[in-house]
């Protein structure tokens, strides 16, 4: 799936450990989910001031996407929980 691979390359891009991302595609009955799991240290970087980093990544992932909708969620590794 194309969406997953430039998602984590994006990702990978961003944060401050790359070999910690990992992204995971979930199909739920709302529509298809992309978990991006990063380190904790980088979810800041990830979400960005106001969450304008998190917006440019689903705005560009959305393009890339064949799908209707496609949901992304930030996921902090070692908490687990997403980040909307």
């Amino acid at each position: 799936m194309m969406e997953t691979e430039a998602l984590e390359h994006l990702v990978r891009g961003i944060v401050d450990n790359p070999d910690d991302v990992s992204v995971r595609s979930r199909n739920l009955r709302r529509g298809r989910t992309l978990e991006v799991h990063v380190h904790p240290d980088d979810i800041g970087k990830v979400i960005g001031r106001n969450g304008r980093t998190a917006t440019a990544i689903r705005t560009v992932v959305g393009a890339l996407s064949s799908e209707a909708s496609v949901r992304i969620d930030f996921v902090d590794e070692f908490n687990r929980r997403p980040r909307r």
